[in-house]
This record gives C-alpha cells, sequence and structure tokens, in this order.
C-alpha cells in the first residue's frame, strides 16, 4: 500500500505542477498575473484548490488517495483538451518539473523515515520548486543579459529604432523595416516579440552582425517596462505611436499608460523621436508630435490612399489607421535619408502585417483576418471596412479582452448595426453580445474545433468573413 501512495503522491504533484506552470507560462511566468488577473480564476479552484482538499481527504481518513490522482489526471486531459495553447516544454518548464520531481522523491524519502508528511509532499515540494527555478532563470537571465550587452558593444555603427505605442507597434514596425530595406541591411524583431526578455534572446540568437538598422518593438503591461528595453538597446530614433486604453486592466489609468509608453524617450543616445497627438506631447527640438498633418485618408477593401507633407502616398493595405502608421514609418526614413522616391516604391510593395486587416479571397468568400488587432480602433476600422461590402458580412470575434465592459458594449452595438451574422467565440463577451444584438443575428461558438462546421452552417459563396480578434481559450 505504501507503494501505491508514493505513486499518487508522485503524480498527484506532477499533476498540480502541470496546471501551474501552464498558467505561468500563459501569463508571462508571472504569479500576480496567474493570481489577480486571470480571466478565469474559477479554473483555480476547480482545477487547483478542490482537487488538493479531495487529495488530503481521501488520504487522510480513507488512504484512497489514488483515487483523487486519477480523477485529477483525468479533469487535466480533458481541461487540456480544450486548450489551443498547450504548456511548451521550453528549457525553463523542464527546470522547473526537474526540481518539482527532486523535491517530491526527498519527501516520499521522509516517508520512509516515519514523517508524517501529507500536506509537506504536496505544497512544499510545489513552493520549493518555483522559488529554486525562479532563482535558477534569474542567473540565467543576468548571463544572457551580459552576453546581449556585449553583442550590442560589438555593433557601435548600428542605428537602433524603437517603436511603442497602445495600438499598432507591431505594424509601425514592420512598415519601417520594408521602407528602410530599400538603403540598408534592416532586422526587426520577429512576430510580436517586444518583451525585455524577448528582445534579449532576438540580440543573442537571431540579430545579424551585419544588420545596420535594428528596428525594436517595445511592449508593456507596468510602468518600468519600456524603460527597462529602452535602456538596454538605447535607440537611436523613437516612434511613439497612438495611445489608449489597452492593457487598462493592469496599468488603471490613461495618464498611467501614456507615461509608461513615454519611458522610451530616456534613451541616452535620442536623436528624434515622434510621438502621435494622442500623447499630448510639449514638441522639443528632436521630439516632434505627428498626426495632425496626415489627411485626404481614403481607405477601401482595394487599399489605402492619404496625403501628408505635400505628397500622396499609396499602400496595398487596409484601414485608414494605418495611414498614421505609415506616417510614422515614413518620418523616420526620412530622417535616415531614403529618398521620396524609394520611399514610394518601396509602399507599392508593402504587404499586410499577418492577422491584421489581411485580405483573403477563397472559395467565393472575402475573408478578412484582423485576428491580431485587439483594440476598440481597430476593430471599429474593421467594421467600417466591412460595412462597404455589399454582400453579406459575418463577423467572428470573443471581443476585446482587458478593457472596460464600456468598450464591448460598443462593440456589440456596431456589430449589430453592420453585420448580418455575428459569431461569438468563448464566454467571456458573451452576455454583453447577447444582450445588444439581435437574438436572430447571434451563434455562440463553444469551442474553436468547432470553427468548421459553423463555418459550413453559417456561412455562404459572396459573403465577407471577419475574424476581429482571437482571444486564446484561456481568456
Amino acid at each position: 500500500m505504501i507503494f501505491l501512495d508514493i505513486i499518487s503522491n508522485l503524480l498527484f504533484v506532477l499533476a498540480l505542477g502541470y496546471y501551474f506552470m501552464t498558467n505561468m507560462q500563459w501569463y508571462s511566468y508571472k504569479i500576480e498575473r496567474v493570481l489577480f488577473h486571470h480571466t478565469k480564476t474559477w479554473w483555480h479552484l476547480v482545477y487547483f484548490l478542490v482537487p488538493l482538499l479531495a487529495y488530503f481527504l481521501l488520504n487522510k481518513y480513507f488512504d484512497l488517495s489514488i483515487i483523487a490522482t486519477l480523477a485529477y489526471i483525468g479533469a487535466l486531459y480533458f481541461w487540456r483538451k480544450e486548450q489551443d495553447k498547450p504548456l511548451v516544454f521550453t528549457g525553463r518548464v523542464k527546470r522547473f518539473f526537474a526540481a518539482l520531481l527532486f523535491f517530491t522523491l526527498f519527501a516520499v524519502m521522509l516517508k520512509f523515515a516515519g514523517v508524517h508528511y501529507e500536506s509537506f509532499a504536496v505544497l512544499i515540494p510545489l513552493f520549493l520548486a518555483y522559488m529554486v527555478s525562479t532563482m535558477m532563470e534569474k542567473m540565467l537571465f543576468l548571463g544572457f543579459q551580459k552576453k546581449a550587452e556585449k553583442k550590442l558593444a560589438s555593433m557601435p555603427n548600428m542605428v537602433v529604432v524603437g517603436v511603442t505605442a497602445s495600438y499598432g507597434k507591431t505594424s509601425i514596425k514592420n512598415y519601417i523595416a520594408h521602407i528602410l530595406k530599400a538603403k540598408y541591411n534592416v532586422y526587426a524583431t520577429p512576430r510580436s516579440v517586444n518583451t525585455f526578455g524577448g528582445v534579449l534572446k532576438d540580440v543573442n540568437d537571431d540579430l545579424p552582425s551585419d544588420t545596420e538598422v535594428y528596428v525594436v518593438e517595445m511592449g508593456a503591461r507596468g510602468a518600468g517596462d519600456i524603460e527597462e528595453i529602452t535602456q538596454f538597446v538605447n535607440p537611436h530614433l523613437a516612434v511613439v505611436g497612438k495611445i489608449g486604453p489597452a492593457h487598462i486592466e493592469y496599468f488603471k489609468s490613461l495618464e498611467n499608460i501614456r507615461n509608461t509608453k513615454m519611458e522610451i524617450l530616456s534613451s541616452e543616445r535620442l536623436k528624434q523621436a515622434w510621438v502621435h497627438d494622442s500623447a499630448m506631447v510639449q514638441p522639443l527640438k528632436h521630439i516632434h508630435s505627428f498626426g495632425k498633418e496626415i489627411h485626404d485618408i481614403k481607405a477601401t477593401l482595394d487599399g489605402l490612399d492619404f496625403k501628408m507633407d505635400k505628397e500622396e502616398y499609396h499602400a496595398n493595405i487596409l484601414g485608414s489607421f494605418n495611414a498614421m502608421n505609415l506616417a510614422a514609418a515614413i518620418k523616420v526614413a526620412k530622417a535616415l535619408d531614403v529618398d521620396e522616391e524609394s520611399i514610394k516604391k518601396q509602399l507599392n510593395s508593402l504587404e499586410p502585417t499577418p492577422h491584421r486587416l489581411q485580405r483573403m479571397d477563397a472559395g467565393g468568400k472575402v475573408i478578412i483576418d484582423d485576428s491580431f488587432n485587439g483594440n476598440i480602433d481597430g476593430m471599429m476600422e474593421g467594421f467600417a471596412l466591412a460595412s462597404t461590402y455589399e454582400g453579406r458580412k459575418v463577423l467572428i470575434t470573443p471581443g476585446l479582452v482587458e478593457v472596460d465592459d464600456v468598450f464591448n458594449i460598443e462593440v456589440a452595438q456596431k456589430a449589430n448595426e453592420v453585420f448580418d451574422v455575428v459569431v461569438v467565440t468563448g464566454d467571456l463577451n458573451y452576455e454583453i453580445f447577447k444582450e445588444h444584438v439581435d437574438a436572430n443575428k447571434l451563434v455562440k461558438l463553444e469551442s474553436k474545433d468547432k470553427m468548421q462546421e459553423m463555418l459550413i452552417e453559417h456561412t455562404k459563396v459572396g459573403d465577407l468573413i471577419l475574424f476581429a480578434n482571437d482571444a486564446p481559450s484561456f481568456i
């Protein structure tokens, strides 16, 4: 029986560790975000506290902890099947489980020594594994940071361009890189890599040694995040795009968001910066406000045209808000002496940022993939573009994440006005949409693995289908 207890103990602790680390990875390994900002906190009750209580009770009174263990593993299996972002066994995760296994086996040894350790054998190994792995990561991180600093120091002639914004920073980064390629060897942080750790890894692993211009995207979930990246890369040029209520759950106010974004101006090497009018910055000799000079914007499903500084520009991308993103990129290019003709030529070959108002035509349907656009302005722009389409229009969205309900009410009301079918993915904002969207239009998609069935049932040839935002299943 003691052997069965040991196996039960080991499996249960590892299962708890799996649930814990999955959530930690989702929330960037920030324990406070897992505990206080999780959008499904009831999971912690169902998949952590209740199984823990069941394990203790069955072990103490019936010596049947194996039943709780097997039931918990089964529950986790079905929980895992519903997730579209499973745990990735990175080096960090492997180190955590190695520590967890070590401390759990140590607790098992105490069992043989006659120590009664029911709570110790479950919670303490988990706690110790977390603490030890956290300290290991901090030491490894310092090593990675020193290595990255040394690499940057070996490239003194490289120009660094920093980009931040509440909305559109990935697009601005991509547009700057594309235009500058007309004259320079340019490298930009990939995809949506925009954290300090992500930038460190990018410098160490992927930044080419012959890079002439490095374009760095900077994201933030709290005060100091932008400053940390800024002090590391020290950009020569900086862009602050539009400021808005993205991640306001973390920042609490627009003023806090603005102040955090403005940390990019603390670079010791800053020569010029362009800050969108929404930040209401006081222009200085080297800090320029931009946005109001952009005019005559024409955005259709076929492309974007706008005027700025007596010049006309065209790009085959969607969304009037992209005029602002392109304007920032053009200003950076001109500061680096790229001529007007080259700029316009690069704009003509510009492709949309993946999953941001990206048009595709398939099966007789017009599909607009805006699944990486999770802000109110971007979503409304997508709706405006869809409204120009003469055929039937279908919206697929979870709504907005990490914003006040008032924004989702606005989204739901506009969706009801523009679309013939509104498909809401997940539970997060469904009740809001249910209240503000006509019942005959509203469809709820319980699980993303049923997406194909839903598309077959609710769409047809000639439809425009807009995928607006895409929240992972844990949200």
